[in-house]
Formats: C-alpha cells, structure tokens, sequence
C-alpha cells in the first residue's frame, strides 16, 4: 500500500552499515535445500521503508537476531523514505548499480518490478517456506505471470481511527458507520469541543474508501477496462467536497496533510482520521493516547452501497542482479517466518500475512490487531498489474484540484480517466 511519509521523515536515507550491492550480471542458480543454513555467507544490503523511529527498531533487532542465526552474513540496513523507494530502486535497477540485495516492496510496486526483470524468480526458492500459510490476498500480490516475485511480509487496509473521549464530549459513545454519521460526529465534535471532527488526508490511497463505499472502483481488470469516471466515484468526490463545505472536515494542506493529520490527532485537535495500522506506534506516542484506552478502531463508514476500504501491505523482493542470492533467500525466509511477524505485530501492531500466525500469543495479544484482523478481511483487493503503482499519480493530482477548487468531481474524474488512458493504452 502506498503512503506518503511525512515531510520530516522524508529525509535523506538513515545508513547504519552501507556497502557497494550487486548490480546487473547473471544471478545465482536458486538452491532448493541447503544442508546448513548457518552456513550459508554473504552480505546482503536491505531497504526498508518502515519510520525509523517508530517502526525501524523493531525491524533492526530483527535484523540481529538473524545475524545471531546466521553468523557468516552480513546484513547493510538502509532507511528508504516510502515516499521516494520506488523511484530509487527502479532508477538504480535500471542502471545495474546500486539496487539492494533484497528491498521492502509496497504491494503495487512488486508486478511493475517483476514486468520490468528486476527481481528474482523465488518459486521453489528457500526465500518461500510454506507458501499455502499465506493470506491469500497479500499471496496473490507477488504475483506476475503466474511466478512468484517477493514473499508477503506484513498486510493491512484503512480504519476510522478516533479520539474516544473527544466522541464522548461530542455526545458520541460509538464511531459513525456511515458517512452521513460521520458528518454529523464530526459537526457536532466541532460545535462541542474545543477541536476539529476529521481530518483528511490528501493522498489517493485515502480516497478508495469513499469510492468503493459508492460501488466505484479504478479499473476492471477482468474485462480491461477504465472504470474510474463512473457516476459512482462522482457522488463519492461529492461526498468528500461536502465533508470540506460543511465544515466536518477543515479544508487540508495540499502537502503534509499526512502529517498535519497525524498531529492534530495526537495533540487532540482533530477527533477522527482515516489510517492503518502501520499508524499506531507513532500514534501511540501522542499525549492523548497515553492511555492506550482512549483510541477507538473502527471500519470506515459506509457509503450508500457499502463499506470497504483497500488492501495494502508490503513485501520483501530480492533484485535479480544481487551477487548475494543465496543469503538473501535466507534473510527473506527468516523477516516472514511466522516469529518475525509475530514479533512485528505484538510491538507495533503491523498485521501478519500468515493464517498461523494469527494463533500466536503474541499476535493473538495484540488487541489492535485484533480490532484490524476482521476489517482486512472484508478489504477490497486492487488491481495487481504492473500499471497498478501508477494509477495514484493522476488520482493524487485530482484530489488536489479538488481540494483547491480548481476542480469539480466531473471534471476532476474525467482528467483522471484521461491519465489513465495514456497509461493503460489497450484497455476501454
């Protein structure tokens, strides 16, 4: 799932240990068995996408319990902002210099890797262990005719998340479940209370919640077609102007909305926001959720057809010019292993991709976890092809036209449909 970072971690990339990765070459042959895994030696150069601060550690010690496990490999930690990750692996991958051994892949980004060869095939692979362990919805997005290209690492999709005692104030003791609650919570959270109802944030990814609550969608992928301009996605732009003219929701920053919404609702300025679960250890840290208590989970709102928000999630691929496969295999087995995942989601409530790893203790005590599990069950999958990580671009710059008032939902919706039509040139 693809998220804009906010501005102040979208700095130049944290380095812990850095070295030269392999470039472009004739990779390795992909062992099936290996007698000895703690054997296996090499030195393997890893971009993450995760905070540094709120997420990175828990992905570090990680990082050390498998040097523990495997003493001959040498692991090169890089902090790649989100926000700029796709673009440099893509640029170095392109120039056969300077990709990393193995790279966090949002979910959209894998197919666009795996179309273009820069990743290595992992079916049959160590890097995939108990394949039939995986979801099927983070499974299906490694995908890219019919081989397998990354391995699922963590999954999630978008939550109401809110402020419980400002609701309260606000004469609320549950979360809306439609969007005409929503808009009124949040009117009366504003006339009530010394803070703001919701805060949006300006970010495609943000709004496929209000699309497919209207029955809408991007793309039919089954009959190739370019479905976005439909009257279902104009009543959910509609929706979401309305939020803004109504006062529910003050109008946003054009940029760092992303961070301006995370504050506020910290701060307790803002009662309610749309985000995930990659979300909630920096939430945490907040002084209104000091008492953990006091935030609410919630699914989206519906819209008129339903309530629905996207599947996102990120997983681990290995360049297909590393000069290090057989310990990336290794280092991709071990970050997936249901302990890994275990372990990420008892710190910071990332969701696991494995149907086993739901039954550990760690996971299992969790309870945002819990709260999250059955929303992502009823998320909406998204198109898995190797366009799909463009389809944001002409969305984003849409929704800031709706924003600044340069556009009306038609109009914005038809610039959009024209966008993707220089991508998707074969489809209708």
């Amino acid at each position: 799932m693809r998220r804009l970072l906010p501005s102040a971690a979208a700095v130049a990339a944290l380095v812990l240990t850095v070295s030269a990765c392999g470039g472009g070459g004739e990779t390795a042959a992909p062992p099936t068995q290996v007698s000895d895994p703690s054997q296996v030696s090499g030195e393997v150069t890893w971009w993450d996408t995760t905070r540094p601060d709120s997420e990175g550690p828990t992905f570090q010690a990680l990082i050390k319990e498998f040097q523990a496990k495997y003493p001959k490999v040498k692991v090169n930690y890089v902090n790649v902002p989100s926000d700029q990750a796709q673009n440099q692996f893509q640029t170095a991958a392109q120039a056969g210099s300077g990709a990393p051994d193995v790279i966090r892949s949002e979910v959209a980004w894998t197919s666009q890797f795996a179309s273009l060869g820069y990743l290595q095939p992992l079916d049959g692979t160590r890097a995939v262990d108990q394949p039939e362990d995986f979801l099927p919805g983070p499974l299906s997005s490694t995908k890219y005719n019919e081989k397998t290209y990354a391995v699922p690492q963590v999954t999630d999709t978008l939550a109401l998340i809110y402020n419980k005692r400002l609701l309260k104030e606000a004469g609320h003791e549950e979360a809306p479940k439609t969007l005409a609650e929503l808009k009124q919570t949040a009117l009366d959270v504003k006339a009530k209370t010394d803070a703001e109802g919701l805060a949006l944030n300006v970010d495609a990814y943000f709004l496929l919640p209000f699309m497919y609550g209207e029955g809408g969608d991007l793309l039919d992928v089954t009959n190739k077609k370019i479905v976005v301009n439909s009257p279902a996605n104009v009543k959910a732009m509609e929706n979401v102007v309305d939020l803004m003219s109504s006062g529910a929701a003050p109008k946003p920053a054009i940029t760092d909305s992303y961070a301006n919404a995370m504050t506020a609702l910290k701060e307790g300025k803002v009662a309610m926001i749309y985000n995930g679960p990659w979300a909630l250890s920096e939430i945490y840290q907040g002084k209104e959720f000091q008492d953990k208590k006091n935030l609410g989970i919630a699914p989206v709102p519906a819209g008129s057809v339903k309530a629905a928000a996207p599947t996102g999630g990120w997983n681990l691929a290995i360049y297909a010019g590393s000069k290090n496969i057989p310990a990336a295999y290794e280092f991709v087995r071990f970050m997936t292993a249901v302990e890994a995942q275990a372990k990420i989601a008892k710190e910071i409530s990332l969701l696991p991709t494995r149907t086993s790893a739901y039954a550990n203790p760690d996971v299992q005590g969790n309870a945002d976890v819990a709260v999250f599990k059955p929303i992502m069950d009823t998320a909406v999958p998204r198109p898995w092809i190797p366009e799909g990580g463009q389809l944001f671009q002409p969305l984003l710059e849409g929704y800031q036209g709706l924003v600044n008032g340069k556009l009306q939902p038609a109009d914005m919706l038809k610039q959009v449909e024209e966008d993707y039509r220089e991508i998707m040139k074969d489809w209708s």
